[in-house]
């Protein structure tokens, strides 16, 4: 009976030791698995390019980062947005923002909306499980925002249990 961590003795790798097993492939093989990885990392970003042509959004696919939506998005759900820029805003409508100085776009609900005669929007949001409105998000001195502030808008969800 051999003793874990008793002096002379080997454990098996589990498994794990990757580079072993790369050195027992030839290289045909080798060459096999690289270019099959490459083609599925391309195949990946040609997909993802492919939604955001698709959608018109920079980002058709966002995850819940807070609590601040619940409860009707909880934190984890996927949103998967469009942002079609003749779509008119409309108060009610989820959005999903970006915020001059912050990297993490916002998911919340537009709350009031402004239409000048010129055919500028400007709207206020809200999280539904938040006292106020995010005029404390916003950059200092923007009390609304805009369509160039907007990432898209929620079409649909897929949510954990």
């Amino acid at each position: 009976m051999v003793r874990a961590g008793a002096v002379g003795t080997h454990l098996p790798a589990s498994g794990l030791d990757i580079f072993g097993d790369l050195r027992k492939m030839n290289k045909r093989q080798l060459y096999y698995q690289v270019l099959n990885f490459a083609m599925i990392v391309s195949s990946a970003l040609m997909i993802w390019k492919g939604l955001i042509v698709l959608t018109g959004s920079e980002s058709p696919i966002v995850v819940v980062l807070s609590g601040s939506m619940e409860p009707a998005f909880h934190r984890g759900d996927l949103l998967f947005l469009t942002n079609f820029r003749e779509d008119p805003i409309r108060a009610g409508e989820i959005v999903v923002f970006k915020v001059e100085g912050r990297d993490i776009p916002i998911v919340h609900r537009v709350i009031k909306v402004h239409e000048k005669d010129n055919g500028d929007i400007k709207f206020l949001t809200k999280g539904d499980n938040n006292e106020v409105d995010d005029r404390g998000l916003y950059k200092e001195g923007q009390n609304w925002l805009e369509k160039k502030d907007v990432v898209g808008r929620a079409r649909g969800t897929l949510f954990w249990l």
